[in-house]
């Protein structure tokens, strides 16, 4: 008679699956809604979190790394901050609850618990697949968000602020957006942490790029040390759209982006930029998937870290090329800066090509800073402290410049240079 073992929760899945109980009757949402919360929180249950045994999750051992869950804290105070670029349309969400509606002419806006309340966010609540640990959670409470629609020909001037800021407890949202043919938009997605308390926090935003629409997107994550944060982005390009995906990470005790693409239209063209700045005890996870499924499509991955302290790090890539997805041109790069004995990163890039006229490539590389570039800043009477910051801020200012906005570039870089004169 084979009997099987029933698993032993972990303190984390415990309070997750008390949480849920706890708060079924005041998340938004019955009927379909209802049911689809049920089974994800049911999977969440029956499978756990995903352990080093799960391949996507090989070097984010979950079940490990998050010990514990912050309760839910409905006494929880967070303030909207200014925006990071002047003049930026803003639409916050403070602890998980969206808080304001600033968005420009050309740009619809609907709350997202709107929408789970009157059922029709019903179909947004599934996993992507078995692993899908963040849809999981996420789906299973997520109270609210924006549904955002940039209506077709629409070109905002100034960029659009997405506003999550975090003081304590939990805060689970969802961003389902679509841009219209022919849009031209910058969006930053930004998470801020303003309190000490620890916080889990999960995001998911689905974004849509109709034929033309060119859009870039920015996700700067400043977490505070203590908290876990957990997020995806899943994106669809239509015919000649154009993503630019900018994703820094600069705080956060526990950390797992994930980035997940597919190619349906003809000439469209996606870029990733990452930069992450790891110090202290943080492990951080950017994992992305892209799938080319259509001929004369393109697309560039460049991520560059800086480690210090007993920091670890991780980069996932894998870009699939299908076999009707002739002249596919595809490139992924991970370049890492290891300033500490004590800290590790893992880069696992991956392609799995079914066409044969394709150009495609990836690399790695980890490297210390450059003893020859360092003594020719110190000959030149520069102490060596702020010398090594010269050269790891060269390091990455590299990708920010190609944003091509100052508006932009200017307070980024400035969040780089505080966060290397803390840590470094």
């Amino acid at each position: 008679m084979n009997m099987q073992t029933a698993i032993t929760m972990t303190a984390a899945e415990t309070a997750l699956v008390d949480a849920y109980t706890a708060q079924i009757g005041e998340l938004p949402g019955e009927g379909a809604v209802l049911s689809a919360r049920d089974t994800l929180l049911a999977d969440l249950r029956k499978q756990g979190l995903p352990t080093r045994r799960v391949e996507s999750w090989h070097y984010t051992d979950l079940r490990a790394l998050l010990r514990s869950v912050p309760a839910v804290d409905p006494t929880a105070f967070a303030q909207q901050v200014d925006p990071l670029v002047a003049g930026s349309s803003v639409l916050a969400v403070l602890n998980g609850k969206a808080a304001t509606k600033g968005a420009p002419a050309g740009v619809n806006v609907r709350s997202y618990a709107d929408s789970l309340v009157e059922g029709v966010a019903a179909a947004d609540l599934v996993e992507r697949d078995a692993d899908d640990a963040i849809g999981r959670i996420n789906g299973s409470f997520v109270r609210d968000g924006f549904e955002i629609e940039v209506v077709e020909g629409t070109e905002l001037e100034q960029p659009l602020e997405l506003q999550l800021v975090q003081s304590a407890g939990q805060s689970h949202t969802r961003f389902p957006v679509t841009c219209g043919a022919s849009t031209k938009a910058v969006v930053i997605e930004r998470h801020l942490s303003v309190g000490d308390a620890p916080s889990l926090v999960t995001t998911v935003c689905d974004l849509i790029l109709d034929e033309g629409a060119e859009i870039t997107w920015i996700i700067l994550q400043q977490q505070g040390d203590a908290d876990s944060h957990l997020a995806q982005v899943n994106f669809d390009l239509g015919t000649n759209a154009r993503l630019r995906l900018f994703v820094i990470n600069a705080g956060g005790k526990l950390v797992r982006q994930e980035v997940h693409g597919v190619t349906t239209g003809e000439g469209s063209d996606f870029k990733l930029r990452g930069i992450n700045l790891l110090g202290g005890e943080t492990h951080t996870d950017v994992t992305f998937t892209l799938g080319h499924d259509v001929p004369n499509t393109t697309s560039t991955e460049i991520i560059r870290n800086v480690l210090l302290g007993r920091a670890k790090g991780v980069f996932q890539g894998q870009i699939r090329v299908a076999p009707d997805a002739q002249k596919t041109d595809a490139k992924m790069a991970c370049n890492t800066l290891l300033l500490s004995d004590d800290a590790d990163f893992s880069a696992k890039p991956e392609l799995e090509i079914f066409a044969d006229d394709v150009q495609c490539g990836h690399g790695a590389t980890v490297i210390d800073i450059n003893e020859t570039q360092l003594f020719y800043l110190r000959a030149r009477g520069i102490p060596e402290n702020k010398a090594r910051a010269m050269l790891v801020n060269a390091f990455v200012d590299e990708i920010v410049e190609e944003l091509e906005d100052e508006a932009v570039i200017e307070p980024l870089e400035a969040i780089i240079a505080a966060w290397l004169e803390t840590h470094a």
